[in-house]
């Protein structure tokens, strides 16, 4: 099976480095970036989208159809936001994408990047990871082929344009972090892949921690 992929949130740091692992494989032969500016890059199997309110994807709605995956990357911080802002951007918004594509592609793998502690209970001290952890929740009973994404600490690929200024001040953490706490440290090469492999050949596993997804990446 070959994997026509719907990739959002490809000009943040995470989604263009799923975005590049799946322009260098082979088992994706088209790729749709869903953006709210244009993310730059030009590839024989890329095709982009500039929509800025992914509240209203009536406009382009017709062409969400006919896809297999969908790599969700896109998402906030919820730091100096308040509590219903990051509700609407992280669960309403996810949830009003996820809705229309499980109504136009039922039998979609959707992977949804959420985060390193994240809480599906509903018991954490900390909003986010509830409200990522609610997100998760209401995935999962849309897509049956759903796996949510809980990685840490994420090392860039190299070449990547959309990285944040400080994130060179803590690149150097990776090498001894993967060693000595490899349960929190991943590469953006090994989450691309991951997703990869779960839209071929599926995981027995639908919320996948870090390590969870470097073992889905060398499947």
């Amino acid at each position: 099976m070959k994997i026509r992929a719907i990739i959002t949130g490809a000009t943040g740091m995470v989604g263009e480095g799923v975005l590049l692992e799946c322009l260098a494989s082979n088992d994706v032969e088209q790729v749709l970036v869903i953006n709210r500016k244009p993310g730059g890059f030009s590839h024989p199997k890329l095709r982009e989208i500039i929509h800025k309110d992914f509240f209203d994807l009536a406009p382009i709605e017709q062409q969400l159809s006919g896809y297999n995956a969908c790599f969700f990357c896109l998402g906030i911080s919820s730091v100096g936001i308040s509590k219903e802002d990051y509700h609407r951007t992280t669960y309403d918004l996810t949830l009003n994408v996820g809705q229309l594509l499980a109504r136009l592609n039922p039998e979609m793998t959707f992977c949804y990047v959420s985060g390193k502690s994240t809480d599906s209970t509903g018991q954490s001290r900390m909003a986010w990871a509830r409200v990522k952890g609610a997100t998760e929740n209401a995935l999962l009973k849309l897509f049956k082929n759903g796996y949510m994404f809980r990685p840490g600490f994420m090392k860039a690929t190299p070449g990547q344009k959309n990285v944040k200024s400080y994130y060179s001040y803590f690149a150097w953490m990776y090498a001894p972090g993967r060693v000595l706490y490899p349960s929190g440290f991943c590469t953006l090469q090994e989450v691309g892949q991951a997703m990869i492999n779960a839209a071929i050949k599926g995981c027995i596993k639908h919320v996948l921690e870090v390590k969870d997804i470097v073992d889905l990446a060398k499947k």
